[in-house]
Protein backbone atom coordinates (compact mmCIF):
# COMPACT_ATOMS: atom_id res chain seq x y z
CA UNK A 1 0.00 0.00 0.00
CA UNK A 2 1.56 3.27 -1.13
CA UNK A 3 2.52 5.96 1.53
CA UNK A 4 -0.28 8.78 2.04
CA UNK A 5 2.18 11.55 3.19
CA UNK A 6 3.90 13.91 0.18
CA UNK A 7 7.15 15.16 0.75
CA UNK A 8 7.57 19.06 -1.22
CA UNK A 9 10.36 20.70 -2.24
CA UNK A 10 10.39 24.85 -3.42
CA UNK A 11 13.94 25.77 -4.10
CA UNK A 12 13.82 27.82 -7.21
CA UNK A 13 14.17 31.46 -5.40
CA UNK A 14 16.26 32.21 -2.51
CA UNK A 15 13.48 31.79 -0.20
CA UNK A 16 13.75 28.06 -0.57
CA UNK A 17 11.40 25.92 1.35
CA UNK A 18 10.27 21.98 1.79
CA UNK A 19 7.40 20.54 3.56
CA UNK A 20 5.31 17.08 5.08
CA UNK A 21 2.30 16.82 3.69
CA UNK A 22 -0.69 14.41 3.92
CA UNK A 23 -4.44 14.97 3.02
CA UNK A 24 -5.80 17.10 5.75
CA UNK A 25 -2.76 20.24 4.78
CA UNK A 26 0.25 20.82 5.69
CA UNK A 27 2.09 18.89 8.77
CA UNK A 28 5.05 21.16 8.92
CA UNK A 29 6.87 23.51 6.89
CA UNK A 30 10.36 24.40 6.70
CA UNK A 31 12.11 27.46 5.47
CA UNK A 32 15.46 28.83 4.83
CA UNK A 33 16.64 31.93 2.63
CA UNK A 34 20.18 31.57 0.25
CA UNK A 35 21.08 33.36 -3.13
CA UNK A 36 23.28 30.84 -4.40
CA UNK A 37 23.98 27.92 -1.23
CA UNK A 38 20.94 25.71 -1.77
CA UNK A 39 23.11 22.69 -2.12
CA UNK A 40 24.19 23.52 1.49
CA UNK A 41 21.50 24.32 2.96
CA UNK A 42 19.00 21.75 1.87
CA UNK A 43 19.76 18.83 4.19
CA UNK A 44 19.25 20.10 7.45
CA UNK A 45 15.58 20.79 7.04
CA UNK A 46 15.54 17.77 5.03
CA UNK A 47 16.62 15.04 7.48
CA UNK A 48 14.38 17.07 9.81
CA UNK A 49 11.26 16.71 7.90
CA UNK A 50 12.03 13.13 7.45
CA UNK A 51 12.55 12.38 10.49
CA UNK A 52 8.86 13.68 11.29
CA UNK A 53 7.61 9.87 9.81
CA UNK A 54 8.69 6.29 8.57
CA UNK A 55 9.79 6.03 5.27
CA UNK A 56 6.97 3.74 4.42
CA UNK A 57 4.69 6.69 4.99
CA UNK A 58 6.28 8.86 2.00
CA UNK A 59 4.17 7.97 -1.46
CA UNK A 60 4.75 10.92 -3.28
CA UNK A 61 7.91 13.83 -4.02
CA UNK A 62 6.67 16.74 -5.08
CA UNK A 63 9.14 19.68 -6.50
CA UNK A 64 8.84 23.10 -8.04
CA UNK A 65 10.29 23.62 -11.44
CA UNK A 66 10.67 27.27 -11.80
CA UNK A 67 11.33 29.42 -13.65
CA UNK A 68 13.57 31.00 -11.23
CA UNK A 69 16.77 30.68 -10.18
CA UNK A 70 18.52 28.06 -12.16
CA UNK A 71 21.31 26.57 -9.50
CA UNK A 72 18.36 26.10 -7.08
CA UNK A 73 15.81 24.83 -9.08
CA UNK A 74 18.27 22.23 -10.20
CA UNK A 75 19.48 21.05 -6.59
CA UNK A 76 15.58 20.95 -5.57
CA UNK A 77 14.95 18.72 -8.56
CA UNK A 78 18.45 16.45 -7.74
CA UNK A 79 17.32 16.20 -4.20
CA UNK A 80 13.75 15.11 -4.91
CA UNK A 81 14.63 12.59 -7.34
CA UNK A 82 17.49 11.20 -5.09
CA UNK A 83 15.06 11.10 -2.34
CA UNK A 84 12.41 9.42 -4.52
CA UNK A 85 14.70 7.07 -5.78
CA UNK A 86 15.64 6.04 -2.24
CA UNK A 87 12.38 5.66 -0.94
CA UNK A 88 11.03 4.10 -4.17
CA UNK A 89 7.91 6.49 -4.90
CA UNK A 90 7.66 9.25 -7.87
CA UNK A 91 8.90 12.14 -7.93
CA UNK A 92 6.56 14.63 -10.00
CA UNK A 93 7.47 18.52 -10.95
CA UNK A 94 5.23 21.15 -11.05
CA UNK A 95 5.48 25.00 -12.10
CA UNK A 96 6.87 27.24 -9.16
CA UNK A 97 5.15 29.79 -10.46
CA UNK A 98 1.84 28.34 -10.17
CA UNK A 99 2.59 28.42 -5.95
CA UNK A 100 2.60 32.06 -5.32
CA UNK A 101 -0.46 34.33 -3.68
CA UNK A 102 -1.31 35.95 -7.27
CA UNK A 103 -2.42 32.43 -8.55
CA UNK A 104 -3.91 31.15 -5.41
CA UNK A 105 -7.61 29.39 -6.00
CA UNK A 106 -6.75 29.13 -9.57
CA UNK A 107 -6.86 33.45 -10.28
CA UNK A 108 -5.88 34.20 -13.19
CA UNK A 109 -2.55 36.30 -13.29
CA UNK A 110 0.85 37.15 -15.09
CA UNK A 111 4.16 35.69 -14.39
CA UNK A 112 7.38 37.65 -15.58
CA UNK A 113 10.75 37.17 -15.54
CA UNK A 114 14.56 38.24 -16.59
CA UNK A 115 15.88 36.06 -18.78
CA UNK A 116 19.29 38.19 -19.13
CA UNK A 117 20.97 39.38 -22.32
CA UNK A 118 18.12 42.21 -23.29
CA UNK A 119 15.43 39.19 -22.84
CA UNK A 120 12.43 38.75 -20.59
CA UNK A 121 9.75 36.29 -20.14
CA UNK A 122 6.38 35.92 -19.26
CA UNK A 123 3.77 33.00 -18.67
CA UNK A 124 -0.23 33.76 -18.33
CA UNK A 125 -1.48 31.50 -15.56
CA UNK A 126 -5.58 30.56 -14.96
CA UNK A 127 -7.48 27.67 -13.12
CA UNK A 128 -3.67 26.12 -11.39
CA UNK A 129 -2.22 25.88 -14.99
CA UNK A 130 -0.31 27.60 -17.75
CA UNK A 131 -2.69 28.64 -20.72
CA UNK A 132 0.99 28.60 -22.48
CA UNK A 133 4.81 27.88 -22.03
CA UNK A 134 6.66 30.83 -20.78
CA UNK A 135 7.64 32.51 -23.95
CA UNK A 136 10.75 34.77 -24.23
CA UNK A 137 10.52 38.91 -25.71
CA UNK A 138 12.28 42.13 -25.49
CA UNK A 139 11.77 44.91 -23.61
CA UNK A 140 8.66 46.55 -25.91
CA UNK A 141 7.13 42.85 -25.79
CA UNK A 142 7.19 42.64 -22.30
CA UNK A 143 5.55 45.86 -21.85
CA UNK A 144 2.91 45.59 -24.46
CA UNK A 145 1.88 42.17 -21.98
CA UNK A 146 2.06 43.81 -19.17
CA UNK A 147 -0.02 46.89 -20.37
CA UNK A 148 -2.71 44.21 -21.86
CA UNK A 149 -2.82 42.31 -18.29
CA UNK A 150 -3.63 45.80 -16.06
CA UNK A 151 -5.51 46.70 -18.59
CA UNK A 152 -7.49 43.41 -18.46
CA UNK A 153 -7.71 43.43 -14.41
CA UNK A 154 -5.29 40.51 -14.62
CA UNK A 155 -2.71 40.54 -11.82
CA UNK A 156 1.39 40.61 -12.57
CA UNK A 157 4.22 39.32 -10.38
CA UNK A 158 7.73 38.05 -10.47
CA UNK A 159 10.41 36.69 -8.48
CA UNK A 160 12.58 39.43 -9.04
CA UNK A 161 12.48 42.92 -8.12
CA UNK A 162 10.14 45.20 -10.79
CA UNK A 163 12.50 47.67 -10.77
CA UNK A 164 14.62 45.41 -12.78
CA UNK A 165 12.59 45.20 -15.73
CA UNK A 166 11.93 48.18 -18.52
CA UNK A 167 8.74 49.42 -17.59
CA UNK A 168 7.52 52.56 -16.94
CA UNK A 169 7.13 53.80 -13.37
CA UNK A 170 3.11 53.23 -13.60
CA UNK A 171 3.37 49.83 -15.06
CA UNK A 172 6.32 48.51 -12.79
CA UNK A 173 4.76 50.05 -9.57
CA UNK A 174 2.09 47.89 -10.24
CA UNK A 175 3.97 44.37 -10.57
CA UNK A 176 4.12 42.48 -7.46
CA UNK A 177 7.28 40.45 -5.71
CA UNK A 178 6.40 37.50 -4.61
CA UNK A 179 7.71 34.21 -3.89
CA UNK A 180 6.67 30.43 -4.68
CA UNK A 181 6.60 27.84 -1.23
CA UNK A 182 6.11 24.31 -0.57
CA UNK A 183 2.90 24.84 0.99
CA UNK A 184 1.09 26.78 -1.81
CA UNK A 185 2.81 23.69 -4.18
CA UNK A 186 1.23 21.66 -2.45
CA UNK A 187 -2.15 23.20 -2.27
CA UNK A 188 -1.90 23.57 -5.95
CA UNK A 189 -1.38 19.69 -6.82
CA UNK A 190 -4.41 18.91 -4.66
CA UNK A 191 -6.30 21.49 -6.45
CA UNK A 192 -5.42 20.46 -10.04
CA UNK A 193 -8.08 18.04 -11.92
CA UNK A 194 -6.77 14.58 -12.51
CA UNK A 195 -5.89 15.38 -16.30
CA UNK A 196 -3.21 18.00 -14.90
CA UNK A 197 -1.72 15.62 -12.31
CA UNK A 198 -1.70 12.98 -14.65
CA UNK A 199 0.68 14.93 -17.19
CA UNK A 200 2.80 16.33 -15.07
CA UNK A 201 3.48 12.60 -13.30
CA UNK A 202 4.38 11.57 -17.12
CA UNK A 203 7.15 14.33 -17.21
CA UNK A 204 10.40 13.71 -16.44
CA UNK A 205 11.03 16.51 -13.36
CA UNK A 206 13.73 19.32 -14.95
CA UNK A 207 14.05 23.08 -15.05
CA UNK A 208 11.70 24.91 -17.03
CA UNK A 209 14.43 26.55 -18.30
CA UNK A 210 15.69 23.03 -19.58
CA UNK A 211 12.61 23.00 -22.22
CA UNK A 212 13.35 25.64 -25.55
CA UNK A 213 12.21 28.64 -25.93
CA UNK A 214 13.63 29.03 -22.60
CA UNK A 215 17.45 28.78 -23.13
CA UNK A 216 19.22 32.37 -23.36
CA UNK A 217 21.22 33.09 -26.22
CA UNK A 218 25.00 32.93 -25.89
CA UNK A 219 27.24 35.64 -25.39
CA UNK A 220 29.39 34.34 -28.13
CA UNK A 221 28.66 33.68 -31.33
CA UNK A 222 29.24 30.31 -32.67
CA UNK A 223 32.72 29.41 -33.90
CA UNK A 224 31.54 27.56 -37.24
CA UNK A 225 29.10 29.53 -39.87
CA UNK A 226 27.37 27.65 -42.68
Amino acid sequence: MPGTLALIFETSTPRASLALADADGIRKEMGFCSDRNHNAMLFEPLSELMKESARQEIGLVLVGSGPGSYSGTRVGIAAAQGVAIALGCPAVALPSILAVPSAENGAPCLAIGDARRGSYWTAPLENSRLLSEPALCDAQGLQAWVSQALADGIPVFSFEEPGRFPLPGELAAHVMLEFPDAARLWKTWTASDENARQVWSRSIPQPLYLKPPHITPSKRPPLLRS
